[in-house]
């Protein structure tokens, strides 16, 4: 619990870093939470070493969560009480003595901590800020400067306080999801009686009731009842969406209106739910560009500012004739100002309010790299089925051919298509419900073509255009209507029999409502778009022209899929993206700069493998993304700059007379609770 700052950072990485049965380690500030990998049985050496720094570790299996400790609020009451007599006892000339004691008590009641704090570091060759913070405030002493030096630690310590809690909002931007799914579930027993049960003890395939405006504990579908249900949590959708039996309800949405009945398909710990909060802590331990910078920055800048705070004391008092005092002052107060914790807190608090607010959003981002590089996008490519589509083909045109009759026609081919499983057979199948079905006999699928059966004893067809081509029965106007409706991006199947042609069905995938304005977004925030389909080049040019997508490319297969990325990565100056379902598109998903996969609540192989999961079918997710990730960068560069000026201003003060300690205390403090209320303004809705 008390690793919450790069400064206990730096202690552990030097301290098991040079261990030799600790091969590597893996910090996340944000949870408080250290993964070490080290030989076998050498888990109590490690915990050994973690303690001789002044930490208490927790192993994160254990039953009981850690917990704070609440420190009693009267010793830095009494530290204030004791810093502010000293100042008025030096303000009205009361004896030496009399300062230099209400001083020491002011540190003694609050500044031991920091003071063994900073010997642990001084210890470990670790310039942090508690170690700079005991150097000053002792200095201070040594050259009699008693109030400042009390009132300098009161500051430090009130102001570690207040940092504290600034950090934690943050940490509860991803613990708020934790608290999204209830701990109680209403399961049927096997008697048939209903009774509320702790949800991490349901297992799969049990049945669950839910009553209106209660929260779903575990995934689950429907299998009695329906209802609308809030799934904003997680998939970010403003609107309920209405649920029936055979739909999916996932863990932590909120039922609306109606009480349904749902069999659980995952147990608490693999719920979607449980594997976004898990995809997002693990996000939080990878280190982003720019915090790898800022890491590798502070390292340097540390000592290079002890050295000159060394130089700032000695050269001029010895070279130039300066006071020994008021120079060994200047430097004291270089050292409060020097602390890079500002600089190093601003990146992780600035990503981690990015992350939650994407998933806030039903935008999974598998780490702070990708959210970073987001903004450098310059080309998007997209898989039709799915993604710019509804992936489900819908019957649209049906043509009488010749003088036969309509419903009679209707009838025939309904037959034939309830009798196979393909797609387009199935949205024949499904366009006129009240049709009757005839039975089917001698029934067979011919592959490639379609399929044929006999009927009332009379043979019959349905297929595509080679079919027909081949039972001799095509025609300059048949081919005409056929190439009328293919140049519209429609599949036609058609119905004949020995005779001829008797009818034909177009059926294509509609385009989403939410695909033409996420097209539009991209376009404006000066993205090229391009289309990958292994549909036919004429489908692929119709749903391109009608969303307004630059480039479309069709007939191709995953491989061909992954090449055009691969083109796109060499001549493209930027980043190339690309959006598919997860898993037919995943090897050009995986060699993109950016994968984004669509509709993954439920899908855990989405969740585990994209770089970005879209938690819905929603494509104008994307640029809300693109242009999330545009803001976090440029809070991300606010931040280094608010963090570095104000250092430097301060430092140009001390130099030129006019800084004083507890003035640098404020400095670093204010600036530490700049950032991370900047970083934080990334969570507001």
């Amino acid at each position: 619990m008390q690793m919450d700052c790069p400064t206990e950072e730096g202690l552990l990485r030097k301290k098991l870093g040079s261990m030799p049965s600790v091969s590597g380690m893996e910090f996340n500030l944000m949870q408080r939470v250290l993964t070490v990998t080290h030989q076998p049985g050498q888990l109590g050496v490690v915990m050994d070493a973690i303690r001789s720094l002044g930490f208490t570790p927790e192993l994160a299996n254990d039953t009981a969560p850690a917990a704070e400790v609440s420190k009693p609020w009267w010793p830095l009451a009494l530290a204030g009480i004791a810093a502010i007599s000293s100042e008025i006892a030096h303000w009205i000339g009361l004896p030496q003595w009399s300062i230099a004691a209400l001083a020491i008590v002011a540190v003694l009641a609050c500044g031991i901590t920091t003071y063994k704090k900073g010997w642990v570091a001084v210890r470990n060759g670790n310039l942090n800020i508690n170690a700079l913070m005991s150097i000053a405030v002792t200095g201070a002493f040594l050259i009699g400067q008693w109030p400042e030096a009390a009132m300098v630690m009161v500051l430090f310590t009130i102001a570690e306080l207040i940092e504290a809690k600034s950090l934690d909002r943050a940490r509860n931007a991803i613990s708020e999801l934790v608290q999204l799914t209830p701990e109680r579930a209403t399961v049927q027993l096997p008697d048939g009686r209903w009774q509320e049960v702790d949800a991490k003890s349901v297992a799969i395939q049990a049945r669950v009731r839910i009553k209106p405006g209660e929260k779903i504990a575990l995934d689950g579908v429907i299998v009695s009842g329906q209802s609308s249900i809030n799934q904003a949590p997680i998939t970010g959708e403003s609107l309920p969406v209405e649920k029936t039996i055979g739909d999916a309800v996932f863990a932590g949405t909120i039922n609306e209106s109606g009480s349904f009945e749902y069999t659980v398909t995952a147990v608490a710990s693999d719920s979607t739910l449980a594997r976004i909060i898990h995809a997002i802590e693990a996000a939080q331990g990878a280190r982003a560009p720019t915090q790898r910078f800022v890491d590798q920055f502070a390292r340097i800048y540390t000592p290079i500012v002890f050295a000159i705070a060394l130089a700032i004391a000695v050269l001029p008092p010895l070279f130039f004739g300066g006071e020994w005092l008021a120079w060994i002052y200047k430097a004291l107060v270089l050292l409060v100002i020097a602390c890079p914790c500002a600089l190093v807190i601003s990146t992780p608090v600035t990503i981690v309010s990015g992350l939650a607010k994407a998933a806030r959003q039903g935008i999974l981002v598998k780490g702070g790299v990708h959210l970073e590089l987001g903004r450098k996008l310059t080309c998007l490519a997209l898989d039709k089925t799915g993604t710019i589509t509804h992936g489900k083909p819908v019957q649209t045109d049906f043509i009488v051919w010749g003088s036969h009759n309509q419903t009679e026609a209707y009838r025939l081919a309904i037959s034939l298509a309830s009798r196979s499983d393909h797609p387009v057979s199935r949205a024949v199948a499904t366009a006129k419900n009240d049709s009757v079905v005839q039975p089917v006999n001698d029934f067979e699928a011919l592959p490639g073509r379609g399929t044929k059966g006999l009927i009332n004893g009379k043979q019959y067809y349905l297929g595509n255009h080679r079919l027909v081509h081949e039972l001799g029965w095509c025609s300059p106007e048949l081919e005409a209507q056929l190439f009328a409706l293919e140049q519209q991006g429609k599949t036609v199947v058609l119905l004949a029999n020995d005779e001829g042609v008797m009818a034909m069905f177009a059926v294509a995938d509609t385009i989403k409502d939410s695909s033409r304005q996420a097209i539009a977004e991209l376009h404006a925030l000066g993205l090229k778009t391009m289309m990958l389909t292994g549909d036919n080049v004429h489908t692929a040019l119709a749903i391109a022209n009608q969303v307004g997508i630059d480039e479309a490319r069709g007939d191709l297969l995953p491989m061909d899929k992954l090449q055009l990325i691969e083109d796109k990565l060499a001549s493209a100056d930027g980043k190339v993206g690309m959006v598919g379902d997860g898993i037919n598109d995943a090897p050009a998903l995986a060699r993109a700069d950016i994968g984004f996969a669509m509709g993954a609540a439920g899908t855990g192989t989405a969740i585990e493998t994209a770089d970005v999961a879209l938690m819905d079918d929603d494509l104008r997710k994307i640029p809300r993304f693109i242009r999330l990730s545009r803001q976090t960068h440029a809070i991300l560069l606010q931040n280094i700059a608010l963090a570095l000026g104000i250092k430097l201003f301060f430092l140009v003060l001390t130099l030129t007379g006019y800084g004083t300690m507890w003035m640098a205390v404020f400095a670093d403090v204010g600036a530490s609770l700049l950032v991370v209320a900047n970083g934080l303004r990334l969570l507001r809705r």
